[in-house]
């Protein structure tokens, strides 16, 4: 049976403390219903596997990149004990590279795909004066792309490589994922700040 999302958000508080990062895994959730729902797939299931994709990244945050030990292997353990679907639980270890897990399933090209991408994005409209992702367009992501100092910790490649994998044009990919996370701009704290008068 599919754990609910009142499940998987109550696990995502009680191992992630950085406002930040439950807002990365709400932004990949909007990003992978989006995508779910695009391509005729279950939205909840692939939602779930958005939103806790990095729950236990806080407590075992894995600087080793070891591929049995700590996130996402060891969040991977907590899910199977809880009963969670293999599915997700392979689209989450394949969503690391360091796992060596091949991702062989739509949602697991699509967690990828849309994980480092919903940072960039982010990164993109907090940088704005507005902090706002209503105003953020695929081509500024892109341009922010090429800005290595800027938003360091993504993968460019990744961003690159899941486009690929997903067999989507890249500047397609970014506007779908800019739009997602627009729908759910205000759980993401990206609706902007107010024009001062």
């Amino acid at each position: 049976m599919l754990p609910t999302r009142a499940d998987a958000l109550a696990l995502v508080h009680e191992y992630t403390a950085s406002d930040s990062l439950r807002k990365h895994m709400l932004a990949v959730e909007a990003a992978m219903r989006a995508y779910a729902g695009k391509n005729g797939e279950d939205v909840e299931r692939w939602g779930l596997a958005g939103l806790v994709h990095d729950f236990d990244y806080e407590r075992f945050p894995n600087d080793a990149h070891s591929a049995t030990e700590e996130h996402p292997a060891e969040g991977v353990r907590i899910l199977r004990a809880k009963g969670w679907p293999e599915d997700i639980l392979d689209a989450i270890l394949g969503h690391a590279l360091y796992c060596n897990v091949p991702r062989e399933s739509a949602m697991s090209r699509t967690l990828f795909a849309v994980d480092e991408l919903t940072g960039l994005i982010t990164a993109t409209a907090l940088v704005r004066p507005s902090r706002s992702v209503h105003e953020v367009e695929a081509r500024s992501v892109r341009k922010k792309m090429k800005d290595k100092a800027f938003a360091r910790g993504v993968s460019r490649d990744d961003v690159i490589n899941g486009a690929e994998a997903l067999g989507v044009d890249l500047d397609e990919h970014i506007a779908f994922v800019i739009a997602a996370l627009q729908r759910s701009a205000d759980a993401l704290g990206l609706t902007g700040i107010p024009a001062s008068t």
